[in-house]
């Protein structure tokens, strides 16, 4: 499916209504982030992931020298950022939501296409489908900006889709980033060797870098956790960052999707338990908010039956 122009997104229905006043009585909100992290590791080994031993594993390693390699001590994080996320009471400032990104990635991700492909593939499926899109839709970068990420699985994927190009990877959490240096040096030291790979620990709405700095920004997973506000700041930042002609690109959940419109409730629950902006991400209008920010009309296309992907180029 291909949209060039912006759909009506979705209302906050009755079911959703009723599940944040759930979330809101505390007991009951631990409750459902308990148990929406039991489901996620129940689903993991089930398919043949250690989740705990991978962990444990990772937990072992020097990651307070990772750390101290990436970290900026004087940034200040966004109010919204310190929420709780994904279960996690520190939300993404810590060893434990760090070590753990992985694994849940590969859970979270295994059930997205019901076919007779291997579960545990899902997650490497639905970040290919996105650069099968990109590929498809924009000349191949030189230099790019990954906002939101994380541990540095969107840039891995990145690099292997574009090996000749530079990557810089930005994130708010320096935890998340010091996963990202280790695992660079562990599975890819060339890219350190030729300089073509570097992690910053950075807001997206105030980068320190030049205006037109790259020619793509790409953001996997990032903007159903951000807040309206912050979303259309990040695009304007985007919007700067990029040369002219450049392009920006993002993979997310599709507020359009039967699924999250059929959902029932209890899922919805704990899906909420665990990502605090869902409601705005759902009613926000991106592809308006990306002209707004100085872009093109963008292309979107469902590239899962839960996700969209999102072209802009710079107008």
């Amino acid at each position: 499916m291909t949209i060039t122009t912006s759909a009506p997104n979705p209302k906050i229905g009755l079911a959703s209504r009723i599940v944040n006043g759930i979330l809101a009585i505390a007991p009951l909100f631990n409750l459902a982030k308990q148990r929406a992290r039991k489901m996620m590791i129940e689903r993991a080994e089930s398919m043949g992931v250690n989740w705990r031993q991978i962990v444990a594993d990772l937990q072992k390693q020097d990651l307070e020298a990772e750390l101290v390699k990436v970290q900026n001590p004087n940034l200040k994080y966004p109010e919204y950022y310190l929420k709780h996320f994904h279960a996690y009471e520190e939300g993404n400032l810590g060893w434990l939501p760090a070590t753990e990104v992985e694994v849940a990635a590969y859970a979270v991700h295994s059930r997205i296409w019901n076919d007779d492909k291997p579960p545990v593939q899902g997650d490497a499926r639905l970040r290919q489908s996105y650069l099968d899109i990109v590929k498809e839709k924009m000349p191949a970068p030189q230099n790019i900006l990954d906002i939101g990420c994380s541990v540095g699985m969107s840039t891995f994927s990145l690099h292997e889709n574009y090996p000749l190009a530079k990557i810089t990877g930005l994130d708010l959490s320096p935890h998340f980033l010091a996963i990202a240096n280790y695992n660079t040096n562990l599975k890819y030291p060339q890219l350190i060797e030729k300089g073509q790979i570097q992690w910053i620990h950075s807001t997206a709405e105030n980068i320190s870098l030049p205006d037109a700095s790259f020619d793509f920004v790409s953001c996997f997973l990032l903007f159903h956790e951000l807040p309206q506000d912050a979303t259309r700041q990040i695009l304007r930042e985007i919007r700067r960052v990029l040369q002219p002609n450049g392009y920006f690109a993002m993979m997310d959940m599709n507020p359009q999707s039967d699924i999250y419109q059929k959902m029932p409730p209890y899922i919805l629950t704990l899906l909420k338990s665990t990502e605090p902006y869902l409601d705005q991400y759902f009613s926000f209008n991106l592809a308006q908010e990306l002209v707004t920010a100085g872009f093109a009309s963008p292309t979107i296309i469902a590239n899962s039956p839960r996700h969209r992907t999102v072209i802009a180029r710079v107008a």
